[in-house]
């Protein structure tokens, strides 16, 4: 939808760490240090691959492999700014009731069937109404 829409979509990405898996704001802050370094979605998914498996150790192997600068990368997953917008994020998805993830929402409502199909069907119909 990205490549179909470069102008009019956009994807507004949320930290939301599940309280039930020990590693997760970990994961979360080591996805948005990668960021910083341009690599925050190809982290995201090697997290998302190894998300039973994940330690410190894994977090330091995908640094690795992705090419980051792991003193810049170690120093930023402790940044007070990084742990302060996972924060606000995981405040923002309970006060709209988010319960697990992925949650998907469009223009502020919640897509329940979230398969590429029916994603398609809800953005061309939002499409449809702004113009």
């Amino acid at each position: 939808m990205l490549k179909q829409y470069p102008k009019s979509v956009k994807v507004v990405f949320k930290n939301f760490p599940l309280s039930n898996h020990k590693f997760a704001r970990k994961a979360a802050a080591a996805a948005l240090a990668a960021g910083r370094q341009g690599k925050f979605w190809e982290f995201h998914d090697e997290l998302f691959r190894h998300y039973r498996t994940l330690n410190d150790k894994k977090i330091t192997v995908i640094a690795q492999k992705l090419g980051l600068d792991e003193a810049r990368f170690n120093k930023d997953r402790q940044d007070p700014v990084i742990l302060k917008k996972i924060n606000l994020d995981y405040e923002e998805g309970q006060k709209i009731e988010v319960k697990g993830i992925p949650a998907v929402f469009m223009n502020g409502r919640r897509i329940q069937n979230r398969d590429m199909k029916n994603l398609k069907a809800v953005v061309e119909k939002q499409l449809e109404k702004t113009q």
